[in-house]
């Protein structure tokens, strides 16, 4: 996959389209990031664990689903980019920005 944990990608597609974020997490089997902030829903959560001093906590939370990877796009600078690769003279594989020709 060409987006790893840390980039700064913006959603391409979608309800959250325009939205920018950090990529907390990636999952290359089903090619799918978490992206802070984006695609957020509504969970229940049982009150069945315990919280700090004994408190049993429980309710609606918050957090981000996982986006398909193709439905987001490296952000360089304040444009989006494609992600390409080239081979250094040393042998050793770099992300370069399609945009700008630059090491990612």
């Amino acid at each position: 996959m060409k987006i790893k944990k840390g980039d700064e990608v913006v959603v391409i597609a979608g309800k959250d389209k325009g939205a920018k974020g950090k990529v907390i997490s990636v999952d290359p089997e089903t090619q799918r990031v978490i992206v802070e902030g984006v695609n957020l829903m509504k969970k229940n959560t049982k009150v069945d664990h315990q919280g700090a001093r004994g408190a049993k906590q429980g309710g609606v939370i918050t957090k981000e689903a996982p986006l398909h990877v193709s439905n987001v796009m490296l952000v360089e600078g304040d444009k989006r980019t494609r992600v390409g690769y080239r081979v250094n003279e040393d042998g050793t594989k770099v992300r370069v920005s399609r945009r700008s020709g630059k090491e990612i």
